[in-house]
């Protein structure tokens, strides 16, 4: 089974900064690198739903399901906890409310807010692609570990 996970880009484009956490020295994957508000979908939730929960729960900020906009989808042929595969859906906001704050220190080690001139490199690579894309104006779709020619996983 494919494992369905959403992203959010916050995008403040008044100040012209977008929110990032970096994972955590006990984080279940990309130990230390930054990344955007990302979860798994449970079972019967719209993914919008997904985006709106995992965001709330790793950074504080409520958004409505209807200010997310889709940003990117990174369709990926393995990865953590996801050995068939995942699809990660990527939205972003320019709406929100609530303060930012890390009610998961244990996930990770910052949550805050992050100039869009001054993105970290220690980035994982394939939300990192998405923001950029993103940021550039453009809606894509990534693959990550399938071979483009043929499909099949490299």
């Amino acid at each position: 089974m494919t494992l369905l996970v959403a992203a959010v880009i916050v995008h403040d484009q008044d100040n012209h900064r977008v929110v990032l956490l970096q994972r955590g020295p006990k984080a279940k994957f990309a130990q230390g690198l930054w990344d955007l508000p990302t979860g798994k979908n449970d079972p019967g939730e719209p993914i919008t739903e997904t985006a709106v929960r995992e965001l709330r729960e790793e950074t504080g900020l409520l958004v409505d399901p209807t200010s997310l906009h889709l940003a990117h989808v990174i369709h990926g042929a393995w990865g953590v906890e996801s050995p068939n595969g995942f699809l990660t859906v990527v939205f972003a906001t320019h709406e929100w409310t609530g303060e930012l704050i890390n009610p998961e220190p244990d996930k990770h080690s910052e949550v805050r807010w992050v100039d869009t001139t001054a993105i970290p490199q220690e980035f994982v690579p394939s939300t990192r692609n998405a923001l950029a894309h993103y940021l550039n104006g453009d809606v894509q779709v990534t693959l990550r570990g399938w071979n483009e020619t043929d499909g099949r996983r490299t």
